[in-house]
């Protein structure tokens, strides 16, 4: 059973890492600013950051996910309960990933808990704790991103206007950024350019101007960059913590071995299997060009940390695509079908969590 638990566990963590790990980045890929490999790079170096500091930063979370108090502890420590959280989450995370739908592995892990607690204890669940430790935070999470996005872009564009910075959309010829205004008289002195027909998101916004010398542009790309690696290194201190805490309570890894794993274990499955989900989440919500990726992502790292220091199991997709929810309801350019698809993938995560997690537990304590 032990061996079954750090092999679930790990098939876990792997799908943990191919659903969340590009969401950070997802704002770099999908504004131009970084290819999908080096926004994939960055993803990766900081999630293994994060999962490598969870046990200091996000303690809280490693007891919040032991299941004691939820259920009693002879059940919470049970290795047949553990399996089957570890594997209705992964069976859900999954699914979910082979269809590219970025998901929360906490809703598929909460929905675990609860369908094998349901098996295991029938109606002795304790609901306050469900209510408070879980459901609470899950569900009001993504108001305050989405809620939070749509008052900080619009302050963030009157001051830009403010300061004087302009904003022009280019287009790439090679390696140059030119500016769409100026393609027209530019034209006739670039007689070995060719053009073709693309699509609007071949067309990239810039921002010009200068602030105590320094080019506006370079630094909105460096503060993208630190606050999508922000994002990644918060995810995966409050997501680690939860998968950790099932070896744990089984007492089939400790910590020295099982965080190295399954850190490793993310960012292979990250680098393997995220590229559905990182087209839906990077092209398919709504365009964002640096400035917009730069509010979305920080307003997203922000509750994140807050959450992990708090023991809140929040769920980082929702999270932050909450936040580009927002983004795109104040540009009016959000695409409703994508959001009603991705909102309905989140609605069936839990029970689908749940239905495997008790089929699972029905299995293995036989």
């Amino acid at each position: 059973m032990a061996i079954l638990i750090v092999l679930g566990v790990a098939s876990l963590a792997w799908w943990n890492g191919a659903n969340d790990n590009f969401k950070g980045v997802a704002t770099l890929y999908g504004s131009g600013s970084a290819s999908y490999r080096v926004a994939l790079g960055w993803a990766t170096v900081t999630q293994i950051a994060g999962s490598l500091l969870a046990t200091v930063l996000a303690v809280g979370l490693i007891k919040t996910f032991s299941a004691k108090g939820l259920v009693p502890d002879v059940i919470a420590g049970d290795p047949a309960f553990l399996g089957a959280i570890a594997i209705g989450g992964m069976a859900t995370v999954l699914l979910a990933t082979a269809i590219g739908m970025p998901v929360s592995t906490t809703h598929a892990l909460t929905g675990a808990m609860v369908g094998a607690g349901v098996v295991a204890v029938g109606t002795d669940i304790n609901t306050a704790v469900l209510g408070n430790s879980f459901f609470l935070p899950l569900l009001v999470s993504p108001v305050i991103s989405m809620g939070l996005t749509t008052v900080l872009y619009p302050l963030a564009h009157y001051a830009r206007k403010a300061l004087g910075v302009k904003r022009d959309s280019c287009v790439c010829v090679g390696t140059t950024y030119v500016p769409v205004a100026s393609l027209t008289r530019n034209v006739a002195a670039t007689a070995q350019l060719s053009a073709s027909l693309g699509t609007s998101s071949t067309c990239i916004d810039r921002y010009e101007g200068r602030l105590v010398g320094v080019s506006v542009q370079s630094a909105l790309d460096a503060m993208h960059f630190l606050s999508a690696g922000a994002i990644c290194f918060a995810r995966a201190l409050n997501d680690t913590p939860k998968i950790l805490a099932l070896c744990l309570s089984a007492k089939a890894l400790g910590v020295s071995i099982g965080l190295p794993l399954l850190g490793a274990a993310m960012a292979v499955g990250g680098l393997v299997n995220a590229r559905k989900v990182a087209e839906t989440l990077a092209k398919k919500i709504t365009l964002l060009n640096t400035g917009q990726g730069l509010v979305a992502n920080a307003t997203t790292a922000l509750l994140v940390v807050v959450a992990s220091r708090a023991g809140m199991p929040v769920s980082t997709t929702h999270v932050s695509t909450s936040a580009m929810f927002g983004i795109g309801v104040v540009k009016r350019s959000a695409d409703r079908k994508t959001i009603v698809t991705i909102v309905a993938a989140w609605l069936t995560t839990l029970p689908a969590g749940a239905l495997v997690g008790a089929a699972a537990y029905w299995i293995l304590a036989r």
